[in-house]
């Protein structure tokens, strides 16, 4: 076979290849926006990975003086200067605020974000019982995510004591 005609042929047979396995994911995105008088901004991936949902991203411009708090939000609403219309933390389930990973915690509660000293976090971890659609009390659609300026120290209630928000986006299907 011609060489110029195997190379267009290869690729297309990994391209159908990849169009399937990304055709059967369930995903959702949030673009992040500053809050007023903020730089922070940010993207967060979703991915349905059985009964957990992969959050994958990046966030920039944080406060390079530590942790921020990260959380889901009632609301994909973010127009209000300062995020508040996102509501609360996101709590289904109706548990005390908690840290990721340990129980009892709301299904809003996500890692905190850790930013090098740039200011810039990268971060991966799964939430348990999450979807991405199907409408049930535990689809994260049309929910939102807030990043907050201070260190969430996963014991206050309802919320962590995380600070005023630096950053909101609502999750929206991709």
């Amino acid at each position: 076979m011609n060489k110029t005609l195997l190379l267009p042929a290869v690729l297309v047979v990994a391209l159908a290849g990849c169009a399937s396995w990304w055709g059967d994911k369930q995903g959702a995105v949030a673009t992040l926006s500053p809050t007023q008088g903020s730089t922070t901004s940010g993207i967060v991936k979703f991915e349905q990975r059985g009964s957990s949902v992969l959050v994958a991203g990046e966030v920039r411009g944080l406060p390079g003086s530590g942790e921020n708090g990260f959380h889901i939000h009632e609301k994909g609403d973010c127009s209000s200067p300062d995020g508040s219309s996102a509501g609360g933390h996101w709590n289904p389930t109706r548990q005390p605020h908690g840290m990721i990973g340990s129980s009892p915690h709301h299904t809003g509660d996500l890692a905190s974000l850790k930013p090098d000293a740039n200011g810039v976090a990268h971060f991966s971890f799964l939430v348990e019982n999450a979807t991405i659609g199907g409408g049930g009390p535990n689809d994260i659609l049309g929910k939102g995510v807030v990043v907050h300026r201070d260190r969430d120290d996963f014991t206050s209630q309802p919320a962590g004591n995380s600070g005023p928000r630096l950053a909101c986006g609502p999750i929206l299907r991709t």
